[in-house]
């Protein structure tokens, strides 16, 4: 029972709100996991090895899968604190420009993109030479996400405390130049290198945002393939239960034994366009009674589709 309402609550939440669930409860698992392998004096490396991703190629080969699992992982609770009110943050404005699907789309390439950075520079400057170091968290993803909006609307104006409003430009500048000096001078000795490769990750997730978003300024979506990667990943999990749906026409195995015919024409196009109508004006009128933060991710896609339609 209990696991039938998370699940649904899951399902209607925002896609912004599932990336931060995700993120707090892998971080809440490795968590405990770490705390059990240490009362009972079990080594962890093996945690870290199968969602770390590694610079060392030869290891990341045996474990591909980290190039994803490393963005969704935090060993510290101040890196995972820090990340999930940067994202919701960051999120909030990226969804009042695009639908949530492309905030999807984008986690994931910057992620990328931060991944595609920090093992070119483990493995090409002198200063990681003959060390191998392990790459966690979703601040790639994230920078890819406010530096990308950054570009995109860089005019916008946000609050900030003892600041005022400010353009978002500036803010986005401010953690770049961050990242940057932190890949030596805010590090310490004994591991200077390796908190410089993860900055250089960062940086590799900001440079994506820049691509995205002059991309999108040239009306093409980069977020597009990613997408459809992720549903067809996503059907993977639905296909068995596509395949006890009816298809047109015929029921549902083992299910009542009416037999429904569709047979399309002019007054379907009709009805359609009509139904469209009244949907819209459904989610106007919730639009302007409870703010777009109200709108359930079906919703804002319908909106977003009607907008690009007219």
């Amino acid at each position: 029972m209990a696991n039938s309402i998370l699940n649904t609550l899951f399902k209607r939440s925002s896609l912004l709100t599932r990336l931060i669930v995700i993120n707090v409860a892998v971080w809440l698992v490795v968590s405990i996991a770490l705390v059990v392998c240490f009362l009972f004096k079990v080594d962890t490396h093996g945690i870290q090895e199968w969602l770390a991703m590694s610079s060392n190629f030869t290891e990341l080969g045996h474990h591909p899968w980290t190039v994803i699992t490393y963005m969704f992982v935090h060993f510290n609770v101040w890196h995972i604190l820090f990340n999930v009110l940067w994202l919701w943050w960051m999120g909030r404005i990226f969804v009042a420009f695009f639908r949530p699907k492309q905030l999807g789309g984008l986690y994931f390439l910057g992620g990328l993109g931060g991944a595609a950075l920090f093992l070119l520079a483990c493995n090409t400057l002198p200063v990681f030479a003959d060390s191998y170091f392990s790459l966690v968290g979703a601040s790639a993803s994230v920078m890819a996400i406010a530096v990308g909006i950054a570009v995109y609307a860089p005019n916008f104006e946000i609050g900030i405390l003892f600041f005022g409003r400010i353009k978002i430009k500036w803010l986005a500048i401010v953690m770049v130049v961050i990242d940057i000096v932190s890949i030596y001078g805010l590090s310490y000795e004994g591991h200077i290198a390796e908190l410089g490769a993860g900055h250089i990750a960062h940086l590799g997730g900001a440079l994506t945002g820049v691509a995205w978003a002059i991309a999108m300024r040239h009306g093409h979506d980069l977020t597009a393939g990613p997408n459809r990667l992720l549903d067809w990943f996503v059907s993977l999990f639905k296909r068995h239960e596509h395949t006890k749906r009816s298809r047109m026409g015929t029921p549902i195995k083992g299910g009542a034994s009416t037999t429904f015919h569709y047979h399309p024409d002019v007054s379907d196009d009709k009805a359609t366009t009509s139904g469209d109508e009244a949907r819209l004006d459904e989610i106007l009128g919730k639009l302007k009674q409870s703010g777009y933060d109200a709108l359930s991710d079906e919703e804002k896609e319908f909106l977003f589709s009607a907008s690009r339609k007219r």
